[in-house]
């Protein structure tokens, strides 16, 4: 599933041959996902693209005259391609420009959304109770320590709560959970002030480094040139249970939280210690 860095990454990727310029065109080929696409969608048409920002793992195609809310669910992927290319099965939208571009929206799974709103997009249902992005100054330790007192569900998942903060998905929460030396499976409100604050750091550390590297790769996500993330060859558990950690040696151990898999190091992350110090990346 394509998570913050990955649509970050796309943001990044279609911003070049998209911002300035005027949609001529907008086919709908298959309008069912995971909300169907309304007819006001065609509104884009005759408009410029006056910014391309994400908020969380929803890219905002922002004009003068609405925003188009943009997700791309599971599977989803963005290519910016010429006019007139050949459409695949699960190539549902064109959006068509004045450059002779297209952005095109592939969704196997359909479980990605393309909405449209004219009032200011932070103001939508799916945007207006979101947490702070993690890359910013308004997420910090303090941040965290102050949600989690009366949280007693496991850190990871607390993390992972769109509402606390946004876009730390399972991937790299078992990234920074590693990197912090913090258990999962420990409670939101056992976990110390000064390791919030070091969480916070490896949180904000792991997202930069996976936006740096193209995002990480696992079944589906490809950049909108088509070219995959490299983050997959730097990370330090997911995926890799029962091989050896690659800061003490011992072997990684799996669990299933919320159905996801979390990966963690028994020795470097202990369940009932709040001083081991972080390993090594």
């Amino acid at each position: 599933m394509p998570e913050l860095p990955e649509v970050e990454v796309s943001r990044q990727g279609i911003t070049p041959f998209m911002l300035g310029e005027t949609v001529m065109r907008v086919v709908v080929r298959n309008a069912s996902l995971r909300w169907p696409i309304p007819a006001e969608i065609q509104e884009l048409v005759g408009l410029s693209i006056t910014g391309i920002r994400r908020r969380a793992k929803y890219l905002l195609l922002e004009t003068d005259w609405g925003t188009a809310i943009l997700h791309l669910g599971m599977s989803g992927n963005l290519k910016v391609l010429p006019h007139g290319s050949p459409a695949g099965k699960h190539d549902h939208v064109d959006i068509e420009l004045g450059n002779g571009k297209l952005l095109r929206l592939n969704d196997p799974r359909r479980f990605g959304c393309l909405l449209w709103t004219r009032e200011p997009a932070e103001q939508h249902a799916l945007l207006a109770k979101l947490g702070p992005e993690p890359l910013t100054d308004d997420f910090d330790g303090e941040h965290l320590y102050e949600r989690s007192r009366k949280r007693k569900i496991a850190v990871k998942q607390f993390i992972m709560d769109n509402h606390v903060v946004v876009g730390v998905g399972n991937i790299y929460a078992n990234e920074s959970l590693f990197s912090a030396a913090i258990h999962p499976q420990r409670a939101a409100n056992e976990i110390s002030q000064v390791q919030y604050l070091a969480l916070t750091d490896e949180i904000k550390k792991v997202l930069a480094r996976a936006i740096t590297q193209g995002g990480t790769t696992l079944k589906d996500f490809t950049g909108s040139d088509g070219k995959p993330g490299y983050f997959v060859q730097e990370l330090q558990v997911y995926g890799r249970a029962g091989q050896p950690c690659s800061a003490c040696g011992g072997l990684l151990q799996e669990v299933r939280m919320g159905g996801r898999s979390t990966v963690f190091c028994p020795l470097c992350q202990p369940k009932n210690s709040a001083q081991r110090p972080a390993p090594s990346a």
